[in-house]
């Protein structure tokens, strides 16, 4: 790799790698500059794919620094995650386009009316799920996005969803899963009694909640905590941790591999 860039008069501006030697594989993420570089833009991931890649057997991706995501941001009732997400996008911390926001409610429209950023509501039943999951994929189609992120969109994703954006659907949930379901989990881990609660960011798949984890977070309470404090808390983790691996994905700093991430620093 660090040859290829070498001799066509790259410049390496960050390499990082990792060895899973139980997998026995390789992995590494490198940038570079492409201001002396010798290859046009167009033609590099040909000259490396036929190079390079076929050569030593190596699965690559190539992004361009210059392009920018487009990020879809599919919400329910709760707002916290939306406005954390919005407010990094607002403030321009991230290198990213939101073309639209998706819901299967309409409460959040007016948060996302004050960013001008089109709203779509989606309503699901099970009576028209596949109808509604084909009328969303189009939407996304036609909106040209890359990534979807689920900040806390309460429905589940059929799988042939999911297959359309393989690894590129961000999720968060909190970590009282799987032991404290349904719609009040705070209030079941604090009649049990429990001593750290947190979030967890992962890749959607088709099995629920299993897919490669990108980022986690927790806190600790105590028997002082009340349960609208746990929810607060349990909230703050939420949106940090889902912030930062959607930060993470849009510095392509993340490697899947078997259901588990390399996540570079």
């Amino acid at each position: 790799m660090t040859d290829f860039i070498n001799v066509n008069k790259g410049n390496i501006l960050y390499l990082d790698q990792h060895v899973d030697r139980k997998a026995s594989v390789f992995f590494m993420r490198v940038e570079w500059s492409l201001e002396q570089f010798t290859i046009p833009r167009e033609k590099i991931e040909e000259y490396f794919q036929t190079l390079y890649a076929v050569k030593y057997s190596m699965s690559f991706r190539l992004y361009f620094g210059d392009v920018k995501p487009r990020m879809a941001l599919f919400v329910s009732k709760l707002s916290h995650c939306l406005y954390d997400l919005l407010a990094h996008y607002d403030a321009g911390d991230w290198h990213v386009d939101i073309p639209c926001v998706i819901s299967n409610h309409e409460e959040l429209e007016p948060i996302v009316a004050k960013f001008g950023i089109p709203f779509h509501h989606i309503p699901i039943t099970k009576e028209n799920k596949d109808a509604q999951e084909v009328r969303t994929l189009e939407l996304l189609a036609s909106y040209q996005v890359n990534f979807i992120v689920l900040a806390r969109y309460m429905q589940v994703l059929s799988d042939d969803f999911v297959a359309a954006y393989p690894n590129r659907i961000i999720n968060i949930h909190h970590s009282t899963l799987p032991a404290f379901v349904g719609a009040k989990p705070y209030h079941a881990a604090y009649e049990r009694g429990v001593k750290i609660i947190g979030a967890t960011s992962h890749y959607v798949t088709a099995d629920l909640d299993a897919g490669p984890i990108i980022e986690q977070d927790v806190t600790r309470i105590s028997h002082k905590d009340t349960v609208e404090m746990m929810v607060r808390r349990g909230q703050d983790i939420e949106k940090m941790v889902l912030s930062r691996a959607v930060e993470k994905h849009l510095e392509r700093k993340i490697l899947v591999y078997q259901n588990r991430t390399v996540v570079f620093s």
